[in-house]
């Protein structure tokens, strides 16, 4: 069993066994305040519900949820009254919403995945530990009272828990695709900066709230993140629309036969994964990536096609002006400059040149020489890259493309030995 599968394995019966407990637990005992676990088990069921056109790798398609998952387990006094449910009530309370709200998106076989199950039920758990046996027995009432001190407390353990939640989730992520840990936490922890620091925000407001006016201040203050969310949605609709074009757009060079059937999405894969090894965040990554895919552009261009696409065996000047006419389309097009100075920087001296526009000219290489001929044509055509680290390949990235592909590189990519 590979060490990935223990860690997943790990994660998924963490989550299994604290789900029992609390399930088990709240059977066994009766649920404490029925109308708080109500109310809040609703409000989790609906953000389930409210996670409708969610990507598929969006880091929180339910922020809503999230939310009330949290406030629930920060719950110290609802209208002034102290509460009395505890740790595992607010586990089953959660899981109970989960799985109700997930139900509809089951049916369209779009149901969320296990990991992101997992990490809800150990990172409510976490926070509910933290602030339910400190708030029963009166520490935190003694010592902050119930003014901006507490409300800090708050925060902090939101902190926390948003903390927990990111070492979760790279770990599970290191796990599923190999990557390094360091740089998916990286990501993790800036994913924190957007939609998660809504959701932190949201569920401290909600618990203060409650604890002051009631349940009634739930759906007031749920309208802010939902709307938040809407936004979100749009934001990532468009994003998505400009990647489509993106791929439409690189798929003219193997339609007009300039380059070889799938070249810019074996690039674009391979060139994702360097990336990832060289600790690239999110923005950056998504930049190198539609480089990538339009790196080739500039062929559509040429008077004479050049045999089999392979600019990387090419002259140097050559490899130059059609990496300048690529440019020069790319900016055509509408997409971000960011992404047109990789494209025309690819063929210049690795010394001079950003750090994605080496990713795009070492993977783009690789793939001309290796040609997708088998183990022994990619042994041969990374040793080429290695010879070349002098003036054309930035020795780090070509190391970061063995390792890669040691490890079986992206999707479709030949697995070669790092030798």
């Amino acid at each position: 069993m590979r060490p990935g599968a223990l860690t997943v394995g790990g994660v998924h019966g963490a989550a299994l066994l604290l789900s029992l407990a609390g399930v088990g637990s709240t059977l066994w005992y009766g649920v404490d305040e029925p109308g708080n676990a109500l109310a809040f088990g609703t409000l989790m069921v609906l953000g389930e519900f409210a996670r409708w056109g969610a990507a598929p790798d969006e880091r929180e398609p339910a922020p809503l949820a999230a939310a009330g998952a949290l406030a629930y387990a920060l719950l110290g006094a609802s209208a002034g009254t102290a509460t009395t449910h505890g740790v595992l009530q607010i586990v089953a309370v959660v899981v109970a919403a989960g799985l109700a709200g997930i139900v509809p998106h089951l049916a369209r076989g779009r149901g969320p995945g296990l990991d992101h199950l997992a990490r809800r039920v150990l990172t409510v758990g976490f926070a509910a530990l933290c602030f339910q046996p400190l708030y029963n027995s009166g520490t935190v009432v003694e010592h902050l009272g119930q003014g901006p001190p507490y409300a800090l407390f708050l925060v902090l353990l939101l902190v926390l828990t948003a903390l927990c939640d990111a070492v979760l989730a790279a770990l599970v992520l290191r796990a599923r695709t190999g990557f390094p840990y360091g740089p998916l936490l990286r990501d993790e922890l800036r994913a924190l900066l957007g939609i998660g620091s809504a959701v932190c925000a949201t569920g401290t407001v909600m618990a203060l709230g409650v604890a002051a006016a009631g349940l009634w201040a739930l759906p007031v203050l749920a309208v802010p993140l939902l709307l938040t969310q809407v936004s979100f949605r749009r934001y990532a609709a468009v994003r998505t629309v400009n990647r489509q074009t993106i791929v439409s757009l690189a798929r003219a060079t193997e339609i007009a036969g300039c380059t070889p059937p799938g070249h810019a999405h074996r690039v674009a894969a391979l060139s994702a994964a360097v990336g990832r090894e060289l600790g690239l965040p999110g923005a950056e990554l998504t930049v190198l990536e539609h480089a990538a895919l339009m790196h080739d552009i500039g062929q559509l261009s040429l008077v004479d096609p050049v045999e089999g696409g392979a600019t990387a065996l090419l002259p140097a000047e050559e490899q130059r002006r059609i990496a300048l006419l690529g440019g020069e389309v790319v900016r055509r097009t509408g997409v971000p400059e960011a992404v047109a100075v990789v494209v025309e920087r690819q063929a210049d001296p690795y010394r001079e040149q950003p750090t994605a526009a080496r990713i795009v000219r070492a993977v783009n290489a690789y793939d001309d020489l290796a040609g997708g001929e088998g183990a022994g044509a990619a042994l041969d055509a990374l040793e080429r890259l290695r010879l070349g680290t002098a003036r054309d390949y930035h020795p780090d990235v070509v190391e970061c493309l063995a390792r890669v592909l040691a490890r079986g590189g992206a999707a479709g990519v030949t697995s070669v030995a790092s030798g």
